[in-house]
Order: structure tokens, then sequence, then C-alpha cells
């Protein structure tokens, strides 16, 4: 009785795992209609004899009817497509440059050579096993009067990838360059996905050829099922789960692509969850990567709605959050900051949302994302549209956004605006670190980036992981941030497993936010890190934007010990006002002055790949605070006067009021009724009297009888207030906060 059970137990085992699509080799076309639901099978062959033949045609109608778009009119969306993007010749030398890389029949596995003899490196073959070239080829064949040779190319490298994994002969996931890593494979598919339902109607594109692609596709959803049964953070699986979530729609015939779905919308869940703060920014802090999160979404929220598949309210409500950030971060000409590793465009000082706005507009028709829209998605996402969709794009509905000031409180990004209209001014200050995913994360610690006049006047730059300097581009050097003698904020830089030409710091400062706070006369922002704690030195910075006229920066340091103070100022600037006045003039004649008003030593200038940056330091202090006017200005007459002894700007005067001030070196900037003090220890005004237990920086405005007092300093302060005519008191006033009492009560 035993055995009998042991044998039917494994007979039972047996059916089980023939029900299940292979993921270490690709099924023979003969073969898959074994692994049809039988209901499909009954549907497409009542009679029970299936062929090739049906079970092509078969899938070609379902394709019609599931995929982004239906096939059937690629004939006419090409030319319309062509038109709009006019990027043939940009696909044609993609095409030609893949194709004179690489055989049709390549290795997937280093070492080998291109075809010209020199060596593949790592970086080459994680692109190569992305498959991206491969769609310029396809587009090639039909711009170029439809050689086969090129449909036969793409059926041959996959096949020629199939016959690696069957052989073992490929780069596998420990060694860091897996050509199954979850990331590549669903890059791929969604690469193989776009062509084959690109060639469905051709005649070089068989029954038999259209079978394969689809069991290639079956291995690599099976594959990703069994190696994705646990949460990985990052991208790379989200990128994953998206492709196969894909496939279990497109492929639902087949038993086990529920599980796949299951399995796809679960991990796709815990990532929206986890992965976008709160405050609805992705937690690696970086546009290009919050940006391709959409992307990763997009394509399953898409293809849901096409085939009416009910989807978590949870998750659109996160989808529709990715895109309000954007708003919310954006530049006032519809740009948006380069913020951590933004990839897409090496050295630009800008990032260009207009395409992943416009995703956003179609998806919810919301004219606070049409105004960033343009007529066109990104060129690959074209492809991702319903038809309905392409011709939105005709009539976007567009209304300017109201967003003012704000603070992203996860994520730890701080905005500073002006308003919305073109020549506004708008400031980024960053002080977030991921505790989990750093890596791609910059040695940019409180560091600021500003706009004005349209122009990215403190920019930030986009990097490249394969290129040599990008380290540098990633690290402070290249960053508006004040630094210690020779320290750097990001610290034991290391390149990517597998040589990729990606890597990450070891070591970043821990951000602490003292205080954020925005009103109708200034936003004012302060903050600490702990970068230069190595070598005995505290730091604070202090931001304060004088609406809507220029930017207040004080960086404060403290040791025990003489230092070289430094700010790190982006940007073309001359010097010839010394190290207290550099000067950035645009190609419009609007610029921006960086006043300093507290004396330094020296200034100097430094560049690479045509960017400059000017840093202006302080030597042999033990504490020393930078204070620094960073001053946009639009012609000639309204910059700085430098000739004068006496600073003004916007009508706002420095050290020319009544009030007496006393302290170390106590400065004041002043217009009518406002007063901003900073290193105070003594305020005097008429019979009223302000004393402080420690020197701090303060905001004072009059009104009447009336005083308003806003603490502007990094620590918390006792404040001594007296008059002729009213009764001495004291107040604990915190960073921040505000007071408000009249002078004689």
């Amino acid at each position: 009785m035993k055995v009998s059970i042991f044998f039917l137990c494994s007979f039972f085992s047996l059916c089980l795992c023939a029900q299940q699509i292979p993921s270490n080799n690709v099924l023979k076309t003969e073969g898959l209609q074994a692994f049809l639901k039988r209901e499909v099978k009954d549907q497409i062959s009542p009679n029970g004899a299936l062929s090739e033949a049906q079970l092509a045609a078969y899938f070609r109608e379902k394709f019609s009817e599931r995929f982004f778009y239906n096939y059937k009119t690629f004939k006419q969306r090409l030319p319309h497509y062509n038109k709009l993007y006019q990027n043939q010749e940009n696909h044609k030398q993609r095409a030609f440059d893949h194709l004179g890389k690489y055989p049709d029949s390549t290795q997937w596995v280093l070492p080998f050579n291109y075809l010209n003899g020199q060596k593949v490196n790592a970086y080459a073959l994680r692109h190569l096993a992305r498959q991206h070239k491969m769609v310029d080829i396809i587009l090639l064949y039909f711009n170029e009067g439809r050689n086969p040779k090129y449909i036969r190319y793409f059926e041959n490298q996959m096949e020629s990838l199939n016959a690696a994994l069957q052989s073992g002969a490929y780069e596998k996931i420990e060694d860091g360059n897996g050509v199954y890593e979850v990331f590549r494979s669903g890059y791929r598919i969604l690469n193989w996905l776009w062509i084959h339902n690109m060639i469905l109607n051709e005649p070089e594109y068989s029954d038999q050829d259209q079978l394969t692609t689809i069991a290639t596709l079956l291995q690599h959803g099976q594959h990703l099922y069994e190696r994705n049964d646990t949460f990985q953070s990052g991208n790379h699986q989200t990128r994953g789960m998206s492709a196969l979530a894909m496939l279990s729609i497109l492929f639902s015939d087949f038993k086990g692509t529920d599980l796949w779905y299951d399995r796809a919308m679960k991990r796709l869940g815990e990532h929206l969850d986890k992965e976008i703060n709160k405050d609805g920014f992705q937690f690696e802090r970086s546009v290009h990567y919050h940006m391709s999160d959409i992307n990763n979404y997009f394509y399953v929220y898409q293809l849901a709605k096409q085939n009416r598949i009910q989807i978590a309210n949870d998750w659109t409500v996160k989808l529709r959050g990715l895109f309000s950030t954007l708003v919310k971060i954006a530049y006032p000409d519809k740009s948006a900051p380069v913020l951590q590793d933004d990839t897409e465009i090496p050295w630009a000082e800008k990032n260009d949302i207009s395409g992943v706005m416009t995703l956003g507009y179609l998806l919810f028709e919301d004219p606070e994302f049409g105004y960033f829209a343009s007529n066109r998605v990104n060129e690959r996402m074209y492809w991702f549209l319903s038809q309905t969709q392409v011709q939105m794009l005709e009539n976007i509905q567009r209304k300017k956004p109201s967003y003012g000031s704000l603070a992203f409180t996860d994520t730890h990004y701080y905005i500073m605006r002006e308003g919305w209209n073109v020549n506004d001014k708008m400031m980024v200050i960053s002080s977030g670190l991921d505790d989990k995913k750093p890596d791609h994360q910059h040695g940019d610690m409180l560091g600021i980036q500003a706009i004005a006049n349209g122009h990215a006047i403190l920019p930030n730059y986009q990097v490249r992981y394969s290129l040599a300097d990008f380290e540098l581009f990633k690290n402070s050097k290249v960053k508006n941030v004040a630094l210690v003698d020779n320290e750097m904020q990001g610290k034991k830089w290391t390149s990517n497993k597998g040589g990729s030409g990606f890597g990450k710091f070891g070591g970043l400062p821990n951000p602490k936010v003292i205080a954020w706070s925005t009103n109708d006369n200034f936003d004012l922002f302060i903050g600490s890190h702990d970068g230069f704690e190595d070598v005995g030195v505290d730091y604070t910075r202090q931001v304060v934007f004088i609406k809507d006229d220029f930017w207040i920066v004080k960086d404060n340091f403290s040791s025990e010990s003489a230092h070289k103070y430094k700010q790190v100022w982006q940007g073309h600037y001359t010097h010839e006002n010394g190290p207290n006045l550099l000067r950035a003039t645009a190609p419009d004649a609007s610029g921006h002055d960086i006043l300093q008003l507290s004396k330094l030593d020296t200034v100097a200038g430094y560049g690479t790949r045509g960017k400059n940056w000017s840093v202006v330091s302080k030597k042999g202090q033990k504490n020393f605070s930078f204070l620094t006017v960073v001053y946009p200005y639009r012609g000639y007459s309204n910059r700085i006067d430098e000739t004068k002894d006496k600073f003004t700007f916007y009508d706002w005067e420095v050290n020319m009021t009544n009030w007496k001030m006393a302290g170390e070196n106590p400065i004041s900037i002043s217009k009518d009724n406002q007063f901003y003090f900073f290193g105070i220890k003594d305020l005097k005004f008429e019979d009223l009297n302000i004393q402080t237990n420690l020197e701090t920086d303060l905001f004072i405005q009059l009104s009447g009888n009336k005083l308003q007092l806003h603490a502007l300093g990094t620590e918390k302060s006792t404040l001594t207030i007296a008059g002729k005519n009213r009764k001495e008191t004291k107040m604990e006033l915190e960073p921040g906060k505000v007071l408000e009492f009249t002078r004689n009560q």
C-alpha cells in the first residue's frame, strides 16, 4: 500500500511539473499547445487537432486585441511616427552600429570580440542583453525597402541566446553581468514584444517564427517568475516585474500565467509601497529613476486598462502622485532640475520631462499635467499608446500649476519658488540620503541648484556611467556645496561588480534638517551634515529666499583647530572683483552676482568637459561663516554696482539701517520695515532693546507698534526684550520659529 501511494504521489508530482513552462530551455513550437489552458485549446480547435498555423493565427488575433495598439494599423502608424519624430536617420545609425558589432549568432558570455576585432566590455554586453538597437534594425527594415535579412537577423540573434541558454554559455547573474538578470530580461522582453507586434504582418515572419518568439518569451516569463519570489529593493526588479505582468496579460492563454500575474502585481505593489515615499518621490531621489519607474508602472497600468483588468485604487493614486511630484519640482520653463544619477544627456543642466508628463496627461487627462506636455511622447513610448491616445495629442488641455514653495519631507528636497512665469526664480535644496540604497546618490548634501531668467544659474550636471570621469561628476567638486580643506563629501568609491562603469560611494554625509518654513516674506531652510566630523569640523547651512528677489546662503564652520573653508559655485564666472564678487552673464544679458558679505581670501576657477566652477575660500580659521548673496538680475543696470562702497539691490540695503547692532561681525540687509540681521548679540531701535544669549540671526518686521521676529539661526536662543515702557521679558526661540509682540508691552 505504501509503495502504491509513493508511486501515485510521484505520478501527480510529475504531472504537476509537466504543467510548468520550462525556465532553463525554450519549448519547441510543437510543444506549445501542451501548455495551453484546456478552454483555450478547445476554443481554437474543438475537434482536438491543432496545427501551428491555427495556433499562430489565434495569437495574431489575440495580439490585435490585447497589445497596446492593433498591429493591423502599423502600416498607418509608421508614416505618422516618422513624420512626428523625423528620426529615421538616427534609427539607421543605431541599427548599423549594432549590425557592425555583432553577428546574428553572437556570443553571450565574455570574453569575445566585436566583428572589428576589438574586445566587447561588460557595459556593451549589458546593452546587447537589453536588445535596444534590435528595434532600430526592425525599423530600418521598414524604412529601407523591407530587406528580409533584417528580420532574419533578429530571429537568429534570439535563437543564439536560446542556444546559449541550453548550453550554459551565457553570463550568469552572480558574475555581475547576467544576461538573464531581472532588469536586462525585463528590457529585452519589452523590446522583443515591440518588435513582435511590428512584424506580425510580414511574410518573412512565418507562423513558426512567431511561435518561436512566443516560446522564448514564455521561457523568459517563467524564469522571472521563479527567481522573484521575494521583494528585492531597486528599479531592476521593478523593470522585470513590469515585463512579467505584461507577458501574463498578453499570454494569459497558457497555464501558469495567472500565477505570473499575481506575483508580478504583488512585487510591483510592494515597490510602490516601499519605494515611493509618502511625499510622492521615488526613493532613489533621482529624476531619471523617478521617470523610469513611471514607465515601468505605465506599461502595466496601460495594458491592464486595454484588457479591462481592474487595477487597485492604491496603484492609481500612487501612479498619479508620481506625475504630480514632477510638477512640484519643475522649473518655471517646464524643465526639471538634475538630481543625483540623471543619465539621459551627459553634462546637461536640466531634465526634459515633457515626454513623461505627456504620458501622465494621456492616462489621467489632467490639464496641470498637460501644461508640461507636448504633442508627442518620448519616441519609444509612441508604440505603447492606443490610437485614441495618439489622437488626444492633437488637442492637449493646459493649466498653469499653482504650487509655491514646498518641501518633500520624506525625500528631503526643498523647493523655493517665485512663481510659474518663465523668468521666475526657483531653488532646489538637497538634504536627503536613502538609508537602504544610496547607490545613485551624489556628493551634494545641502547642495543647491537655482534657475532665474530661464537659465540654470547654479547648475548641476547629468552624468554617464561609462565615462572615465563619472566619479568626478558624481562628487562634490561639481556641486554647489561648502567644503573643508581637501575633503570631499563622497568617500570610499567603488565601481560596480562586472565593470559596467556604474559606481557608488561607500560613505556619504548624514544630513539633518533643522528647520524649514515659508511665509509671505521669505522661505527658510536650515540643515547640517556630519561630512567633516572626521577632520573635527561641525557644519551647518542656512538658505533664505527673500521673495521674490534673491537668496542668502550662510555656511557655518566650527572647529578646535584651524582649517581652510570653501564654497563651490558652479557656472562660468569672472573674478575681476576678487573673491567677494563673482559674476556670470548669460547671452541675453541677464546674469547673477555672488556677493560675499564676509571678507574672503582667495578665489580659483576650475573646469572640465566644458563645465566651469569657482571656489572661494577662507584659510587659517577655527570658526567662520560665509554670508553670501546670490543675486539674479536682468540687464546691466540692475546688477550689483561694484563701483559703490555700499551695496544695494532691488532696493535692499546692506548695513544701512537705523538699528544699532552688536556682535563679532554684525550685518544687516534691509528694506522699508523689513530687516535681516546676521551675527547679532544685541539690537537697539529707539526705545527697544533685544539681546540674545548667543550670536544668532533674526528677521524683524515692524508694523506700527507691532513687531514680528523670526529666528533664522541654527540653534535655539534666549531673547531678552526690554524697553522704556515695557517690562523686561525672556523668550526662547527655536530655529525657524516666530514671535509677535508689541514694542511697549
